[in-house]
């Protein structure tokens, strides 16, 4: 491999100069990590247990929480423990699985943002056909093409990152394993890695992101044409949403994968690199159930499920007595 191979380990700086800030970020990245837990978990037992929510947009949605689940697993518990204690390394290893699955599930959520945009478009610009569309088999096809996208586009871009020749110090000036940061330890030729980080951010950020506009243009003037007040802040409050998780995405994650590297402002990326890794996954949840009138019916239905059943069982154990 390389020289990093064999020392064993890279160390990731973050803040590391300020140990004020350290502390200040544990217990708030600790906080957002579970509020994201329970968040997202909620979203997908509610998606399962609620049969009004068998749609598409909640099957996408589900998976999007089950991706950011699996996101901020893959880097948040290694970054806690690097800021809680004086020893900020990472093994070879584990830096590896690190930028397999941060990647991964990086690329898999900008394809699935698409999928949802090109589905609340079906939705509004052609509600008769939108069932005969957006069928089952479709959506799982959808599901299974964002999640091998993702995978693919990993299996390319890391093992190329990996056998970059790294600088003796090993020292990564960022909180988790990324690609551009691994780009910047480098001390030999890289314009190979960053015409390839350019090209797949492209074809994975910026196209996304025209087809997505292109979506919510069609959609909104869907609902201008729709006469029914009710009927037109319902569809914005929904597309609204989607638009909010899309713009917190996409901003902070083309502002560090966009970046050329003799432009990278460093700091800057470390808030950008927090932002899509800790704050975004958190909000995802908050958005679409604060913003989202199904999806609180729904909780409150499954809540009541839970205290009838909860009557039913005592009123059954006081009559066997």
């Amino acid at each position: 491999m390389n020289n990093a191979s064999s020392r064993g380990y890279f160390i990731l700086i973050g803040f590391s100069d300020q140990p004020q800030l350290e502390n200040i970020l544990f217990w708030t990245i600790l906080i957002f990590y579970c509020l994201t837990i329970v968040g997202n978990m909620t979203i997908i037992l509610i998606s399962c247990l609620e049969p009004r929510l068998h749609t598409p947009m909640y099957f996408f949605l589900s998976n999007l929480s089950l991706l950011e689940l699996c996101f901020t697993t893959s880097s948040i518990p290694q970054m806690l423990v690097n800021l809680w204690g004086p020893e900020k390394t990472i093994s070879y290893i584990g830096c590896a699985i690190q930028l397999y699955v941060f990647l991964w599930l990086g690329a898999t959520e900008c394809i699935l943002l698409v999928i949802m945009a090109v589905d609340r478009s079906v939705a509004i610009c052609r509600p008769l056909h939108y069932v005969a569309i957006m069928h089952p088999r479709l959506c799982l096809q959808l599901v299974i093409l964002a999640w091998g996208s993702g995978l693919i586009q990993s299996m390319i871009q890391v093992p190329s990152t990996l056998h970059l020749p790294f600088c003796p110090h090993h020292r990564v000036d960022d909180f988790v394993c990324e690609v551009p940061a691994m780009i910047r330890l480098s001390c030999g030729d890289t314009v190979y890695n960053e015409i390839q980080l350019s090209i797949s951010s492209i074809i994975l950020l910026v196209v996304p992101l025209v087809f997505i506009l292109i979506s919510y243009g069609a959609i909104t003037k869907a609902i201008l044409k729709v006469k029914s007040t009710a009927g037109q802040r319902k569809a914005f409050g929904i597309c609204g949403s989607h638009l909010l998780v899309v713009s917190l995405f996409y901003c902070t994650v083309t502002a560090v994968y966009l970046q050329p590297k003799g432009q990278y402002n460093h700091k800057q990326g470390k808030v950008f690199t927090l932002f899509y890794t800790v704050v975004t996954p958190t909000l995802n949840p908050l958005i679409y159930t604060l913003r989202n009138k199904e999806v609180k019916v729904a909780l409150r239905r499954v809540k009541n499920k839970g205290k009838d059943r909860g009557s039913g069982n005592a009123i059954a154990n006081y009559l066997r007595r």
